[in-house]
């Protein structure tokens, strides 16, 4: 959201929406947390996260999810677009899991890269693995399947529609079309 008019975006924060859109990086992860919190400071009614993010790091992911635990205000999430990979670790944590009828969510391996030393590589690769199990707990916690049934949907990258989501336990609704 970081292209649109300042305008638009104090009319969606007034709204006590929160836009995430695109790769989720730190920087955005860092943005999108401090407009939970800013919120939350303001009342406890809902704010809504738009989510449409197909991919993310694992690291940004847990970033949000915290900040969306600590809140005293529900956040409902809505799921539109694509939403993949860690994103939906976001959308698990949100106290209301809603999508668009033409939401798609992929159950994909999150994006990675490491580099430096082969001790480095594999801390790293360690590190990623437990950040991958915390991660399939959550999915699971939301969904009431196992951890590694979504482990293996994860593997195959298992894409869903919203219908299909809302009978995996990925999301609780669908919104109504006019």
């Amino acid at each position: 959201m970081s292209g649109a008019p300042d305008w638009l975006r104090e009319k969606l924060f007034e709204r006590r929406i929160v836009m995430l859109t695109g790769p989720l990086d730190h920087a955005l992860a860092t943005q999108v947390e401090a407009q939970l919190i800013a919120l939350d400071g303001g009342g406890d009614d809902p704010v809504t996260l738009h989510v449409d993010s197909a991919d993310g790091t694992l690291s940004a992911v847990f970033v949000v999810i915290d900040a969306v635990e600590r809140l005293r205000a529900p956040v409902h999430a809505l799921c539109r677009g694509q939403i993949g990979g860690p994103a939906l670790g976001i959308v698990a944590s949100a106290d209301r899991r809603i999508a668009t009828p033409h939401a798609r969510l992929s159950l994909a391996q999150p994006r990675g890269g490491f580099s430096g030393t082969p001790h480095h590589i594999a801390s790293q690769n360690r590190e990623q693995q437990d950040l991958l199990w915390q991660l399939y707990a959550r999915l699971a916690r939301a969904t009431g399947r196992p951890a590694e049934e979504i482990a293996e949907d994860v593997r195959r990258s298992r894409y869903l529609d919203a219908q299909e989501a809302l009978a995996y336990g990925l999301i609780e609704e669908i919104t109504p079309t006019r």
